[in-house]
């Protein structure tokens, strides 16, 4: 199935979302319907090729298809008691008489068949259906009835319910005629390429939107049409939307730099990309043909929905007329007909004589001659049908007067007609310009549109025989002014038109007060020109009609812009040139509020200012907002009164006073801020004894900026307090006069004073520099590279070199080129010197290298490496030697002296780097033989069961006979590293190079510290594991009699853990000693008197370690407690000795000479029974820190003594009771003998 197909699965889940379907059944009946055409439908459609423009369509359509289905119902007992009697019982168990014949001659495997079926279909489909005969089912499902009726099947009855199926119908490019009406979703291909198929659904999810357009049809498709051109498209291009273009005003066109400079926040919006003239005339174009085909839409609407048509009777007319003529009945007929029609075209010319436009625009006006000119035309064109003339014809000869009066109605109608046809055509002149007054992009447009519609509408005047009448002509002007104030009114709306930029606001009032006098201005620009033509009639029209309004709002336009005009003059006072100067930004801050609030009332109307009606209310409005402004006036007067008393920069209100001379203002705050200039005069007196101040304070100590040198930062420092006062009075030079008054001139005096003595102290600064530098600077130039030891004898491990550049050449160098800048000349070599200031920074960063890197070379050795190294180090000094005992800064030979000691540094570094590797190697190997583990505890079995105390010995012996083999290997290869080294330094390998024996010494010493490390980390961790708390190897308790004793004894346990111990320290032994003077290890030795050799390792110095010993002597004692321990807990067992101490034999025959009873006999064996129990209860493992007693052979042998006492025991029982019983069988039998008389004999009788 092509669900298989992520295309079809997603296109079915938009079909189920588009027409609420709860169950998937349709989907899936409509692929399988017809053997799947319809299903290759849709594939064929996904994987179309075209080239044709056309885009291909898929279309849904929803039905509902109507099923009748029979439905068995049971008969409840209640339902057969109301037919009264058997027989009727026995008819309701037949088929209904509703039934069906043909049901009823079906058997009953059929019906129930057939039920099933309908089941099915009812649990697929969840239908909605529908019972034909009403029945009661509540009685239907009763379950009382007699017991014989239980064992009888139920009786039922057939209805018939009409279920009600939905399906689903799909097509490509075209509706069928039966859902043409009906709700139809579409997806529409916009590639002409085969849509490939997804991987999956999500793939689907994000592919298939891009490839197809979906969408729904509601019913009629033209209605459909025009409903989206009239509430869609027209509305996002047209002027409805200026709220969102603001009135083809862009934001970003045009700033109010300085509202915003100060902080006012009503233009501040997000700037919105700005369309360029060409953009907006297409959309322009664009509107206006969509209203075009917008209104052919509603014509064609109208002609097809409310076309006014005349009956046609349905008559033969065929024959000729006089043959019509002589049928009564026939003229009769058409005589009726020819009267309905003059009724039926009279009703129509008096109800659209009584129309009238709806819509108060000029577009209207258009289109209501359109509406007419259709209906009319509609009307003549039926009047013009061959079978409409014969019938007029016959009626002619039949009744010529009826026929006349409908000739008097029809001359109507054709004047209406042509009247209507002729004023479409001349109107059709002016619709575009109709149309840029409704939806022109800006006020631009409908200026230079008003003189082109006045033009068109003077041309109509002259030429049309309807629209050259007052009557005619006004109404239609009448509407355009509407239009234009509509406009205007939408654009300039007061409750926005303060929150936009300042210079937007202004060009929205001003365009807006020009759109409404162009107006005025062109029709009397055109009237003129038609009294002066002469020719035609003259514009006579109502002035008032046409004017009164559109003059009210252009005043309040005018209104508008004056008060936008006051608030930026007050905006360009109150700015942060006035802040800077007074420094009362928080008073300047208030005053800006307060203006902002002149325009609060006016934002907050309650009436609409451009309604002339509230003319009144207006002049109130803007009396009180002048009133305001004067008083604002008065407080700023003040308050620039107040602020140049206590100004903070009379260069700040220097210039902000020239500003005001060449910005607009208000005229009042203006003319008294040119009286201000005595005040900055004095202002400026006042900088000046600051800056005077300022300089005699600091002259001695002046603060310099970053990186400048002392004499040259004070010049600067200098020259900066003089250019401030310099500055604002050649700013004064600019107004005429203002130095010429008696002020003016006491202030040039004091700044020339204050100039000479700054001047002054200058060049003393220069001179006493350039002496000074000329005495300096050679011997500062002689001084040596580097400072290094005074004498040969100081040529130890601390010898340290430094750099010897005098921070004075900095200091001279940076003077010169400050100075130079500054334009004072500076002495020859000074300049020589600075010119060289790149060169000197590269020596200086060389031997700082150099000496930084020597340094690390030598903090980097040890000792051992230090002497080592000695005659390398020595040849490295040689180098170094130079620096600081021959060479100097008028050197040539700096450069290479550099290279010279980095190269032999490098070598050096190389030479350390190497032996350091090496170093690094045998510390890596000697820190294996310190962190050896020669006590490697075998791993515990998962049986528990533990080796005995030889065995675990002899296994920590073979682990660490291996771990020696590799540690001895390791020490092995110290030596050859040795001798590598000596290669690298000596160029030898004999292993014995003399210049090295103090090193070779220095390793021996480290060797022998590992191992004594690794002897008592070893022992050490030997102890603890011995006092731990996890057993290691277990130790057997067995009976020895009279003692219980370990096995092995104590005594071998302890020998065999000292061993152990000492086997450790003897681990040493491996090692053996280098001869001395060499890392070349030492032979064995033959000694006189004794027989074997003798080798010289580390074992004799290691094993008189106090530390070792020491912690050898813990083990011992650790060893001797935990044996000391068991001991005691085998003295508990103590108590069951006279077990195995006392004789049995004896202790037996004693015991059977008392002759006991057997009560004494049962207290014996119980005895022995509860000890046999009790040592069977005793634990059989004893925990004991590193040992484990096993003392199950102990208890075994406890358990057998006292089994041997029991057996014992019941020998002489057993011998006791055979010698009783023999007795008691002899002492009848002697009885017997002793009776003298034979018995008599009788009878024992037993009652059962």
């Amino acid at each position: 199935m092509s669900l298989d197909d992520p295309r079809v699965e997603w296109i079915r889940n938009r079909v189920y979302s588009c027409f609420y379907l709860p169950e998937p059944g349709c989907f899936e009946e409509l692929l399988s319907r017809g053997d799947g055409e319809e299903e290759q439908k849709i594939i064929r459609f996904l994987n179309e090729v075209t080239e044709e423009e056309s885009a291909s369509t898929l279309l849904f359509f929803k039905g509902v298809n109507e099923e009748e289905i029979e439905v068995e119902i049971p008969i409840g007992p209640s339902e057969l008691a109301e037919n009264g009697d058997e027989g009727s019982l026995a008819e309701s168990s037949k088929p209904s008489c509703d039934t069906p014949a043909s049901e009823r001659d079906k058997s009953p495997g059929d019906k129930k068949k057939k039920r099933r079926d309908s089941e099915a279909s009812r649990m697929s489909d969840a239908p909605k259906t529908e019972s034909t005969h009403p029945a009661d089912d509540s009685q239907a499902h009763e379950t009382e009835g007699t017991s014989d009726s239980e064992d009888e099947p139920p009786l039922t009855r057939i209805e018939i319910q009409v279920v009600y199926h939905m399906e689903l119908h799909v097509a490509v490019n075209h509706v069928p005629e039966r859902f043409m009406k009906s709700n139809i979703l579409y997806f529409l291909r916009n590639t002409k390429e085969t849509i490939i198929e997804p991987i999956d659904v999500n793939e689907a999810n994000n592919l298939m939107p891009k490839l197809l357009e979906i969408g729904m049809l509601n019913g009629h498709s033209l209605l459909m049409l025009k409903d989206m051109l009239n509430y869609v498209y027209i509305p996002m291009l047209s002027v409805n939307q200026l709220k969102l273009t603001d009135g083809g005003y862009q934001q970003g066109a045009a700033a109010s730099q300085d509202k915003e400079a100060t902080g006012d926040g009503k233009g501040d919006k997000d700037e919105r990309p700005v369309e360029s003239r060409g953009v907006l005339m297409i959309r322009d174009e664009l509107l206006n043909s969509t209203h075009k085909f917008l209104g052919h839409i509603e014509r064609t609407l109208q002609q097809l929905e409310g076309e006014i048509k005349l009956h046609i009777p349905e008559l033969d007319l065929e024959p000729e007329v006089d043959a019509l003529l002589a049928t009564p009945e026939v003229v009769e007929k058409l005589e009726q007909c020819v009267m309905n029609w003059q009724t039926q075209i009279t009703i129509v010319i008096e109800e659209q004589q009584k129309k009238k436009p709806q819509v108060p625009g000029p577009m209207a006006e258009i289109d209501f001659w359109r509406e007419r000119t259709a209906i009319l035309s509609a009307l003549s064109e039926q009047l013009k049908l061959p079978v409409v003339k014969k019938i007029l014809e016959v009626m002619t000869k039949a009744d010529p007067v009826t026929v006349q009066n409908l000739d008097l109605t029809v001359t109507e109608l054709s004047k209406l007609h042509v009247e209507s046809v002729e004023n479409v055509r001349f109107l059709s002149t002016l619709e575009r310009h109709f149309k840029n007054l409704a939806t022109g992009a800006d006020f631009g447009v409908i200026l230079d549109t008003i003189p082109l519609m006045m033009n068109g509408l003077r041309m109509v005047w002259i030429i049309s025989s309807h629209y050259n009448k007052d009557e005619r002509m006004v109404p239609l002007m009448e509407r355009i002014a509407w239009e234009l104030s509509e406009r205007v009114a939408r654009v300039v709306n007061v409750r926005m038109l303060f929150k936009d930029k300042r210079e937007v606001a202004k060009a929205k009032a001003q365009d807006g007060k020009q759109v409404l006098d162009q107006w005025k201005a062109c029709y009397f620009e055109v009237r003129a020109r038609i009294e002066t033509s002469g020719r035609d009639p003259r514009w006579e029209f109502d002035r008032k009609k046409l004017f009164e309004k559109t003059d009210y709002m252009a005043s309040i336009c005018q209104d508008l812009y004056k008060i936008l005009q006051i608030l930026e003059e007050f905006y360009n006072i109150f700015g942060p040139e006035l802040k800077a100067v007074t420094g009362d930004p928080k008073r300047i801050d208030d005053v800006l509020r307060w203006v902002d609030s002149l325009v609060v009332p006016i934002e907050e109307l309650s009436f609409d200012p451009f309604n002339i009606r509230k003319m009144g209310s207006w002049k109130m409005v803007m009396q009180d907002f002048k009133a305001k402004v004067q008083a604002i006036e008065g407080e700023a007067i003040n308050f620039i009164d107040q602020s140049f008393k206590t100004l903070r920069s009379a260069s700040a209100a220097f210039d902000m006073l020239l500003k005001f001379k060449h910005i607009r203002s208000r005229e009042a705050i203006n003319n008294q801020m040119m009286m201000k200039f005595n005040d900055i005069l004095a202002q400026y007196c006042k900088e000046v004894d600051i800056i005077n101040g300022i300089f005699v304070k600091c002259k001695d100590n002046p603060p310099l900026n970053k990186n400048q040198p002392p004499v040259a930062g004070a010049i600067y420092w200098e020259r900066s307090l003089f250019h401030h006062i310099k500055h604002t009075i050649i700013r004064f030079l600019e107004v005429t006069d203002m130095l010429e008054s008696e002020p003016g001139k006491a202030v040039r005096a004091k700044y020339l004073e204050v100039g000479i003595r700054m001047k002054e102290y200058e060049q003393k600064k220069y001179e006493r520099w350039r002496d000074e530098t000329e005495q300096s600077l050679p011997l500062l130039m002689k001084r040596t590279l580097l400072t290094g030891p005074a004498t040969e004898r100081d040529m130890e491990r601390g010898v340290r070199y430094m750099m010897n550049f005098a921070p004075e050449l900095k200091e001279i160098i940076s003077e010169t080129k400050y100075l130079e800048q500054l334009g004072y000349s500076v002495p020859e070599l000074a300049r020589n010197v600075a010119l060289q200031e790149d060169k000197f920074l590269r020596y200086v960063d060389g031997l700082k290298n150099l000496v930084n890197r020597y340094h690390s070379l030598m903090d980097c050795l040890n000792d051992a490496e230090f002497f080592l190294l000695a005659e390398q180090i020595q040849e490295l000094r040689r180098v170094m030697r130079s620096g600081y005992k021959r060479l100097n800064w008028n050197a040539l030979g700096i450069s290479e002296f550099i290279n010279r000691g980095t190269q032999a540094a490098s070598k050096f570094e190389s030479l350390v780097n190497q032996i350091q590797k090496n170093e690094r190697d045998i510390d890596a190997k000697l820190q294996s033989i310190e962190t050896a583990n020669l006590f490697k505890f075998p791993a515990p079995d998962k049986s528990d069961d533990l080796p005995g105390v030889k065995e675990f010995c002899e296994l920590i012996e073979r682990e660490r006979a291996k771990d020696l083999n590799l540690l001895s290997r390791k020490y092995t290869a110290i030596g050859p590293l040795l001798t590598k080294m000596e290669s690298l330094i000596m160029q030898t390998n004999s292993g014995k190079a003399k210049r090295m024996g103090q090193y070779y010494t220095y390793w021996e010493r480290k060797v022998f510290d590992s191992l004594t490390k690794m002897v008592l980390r070893n022992i050490q961790t030997f102890n603890m594991a011995m006092m731990g708390n996890t057993p290691l190897f277990q130790i057997e308790t067995i009976l020895s009699a009279p003692e219980i004793v370990l096995h092995p004894k104590n005594s071998e346990v302890y020998k065999l853990i000292m061993q152990c111990v000492r086997d450790c320290v003897e681990s040493t032994k491996r090692f053996v000693r280098w001869m001395h003077g060499t890392c070349i290890e030492c032979p064995p030795q033959r000694v006189d008197g004794e027989g074997e050799s003798v080798v010289f390792s580390f074992y004799s110095e290691v094993c008189q370690h106090p530390q070792v010993n020491e912690r050898a002597m813990a083990v011992s004692q650790n060893i001797q407690r935990l044996l000391s321990a068991v001991g005691r807990y085998l003295n508990r067992w103590k108590r069951y000795r006279p077990l195995w101490k006392l004789d049995k034999a004896i202790v037996m025959e004693k015991f059977a000479a008392k002759r006991p009873s057997y009560v004494m006999y049962d207290e014996k064996l119980q005895f022995y029974a509860r000890v046999s129990v009790e040592v069977a209860l005793q634990p059989l493992v004893k925990d004991e820190h590193i040992m484990r007693l096993n003392l199950e052979p102990l208890a075994r042998t406890v358990q057998e003594n006292a089994q041997a006492w029991v057996n014992s025991l019941g020998r002489l029982l057993n011998e006791s009771a055979r010698e009783d019983l023999f007795n008691l069988r002899d002492e009848p039998l002697q009885n017997f003998k002793c009776v003298a008389f034979e018995p008599f004999s009788c009878k024992l009788h037993v009652n059962m």
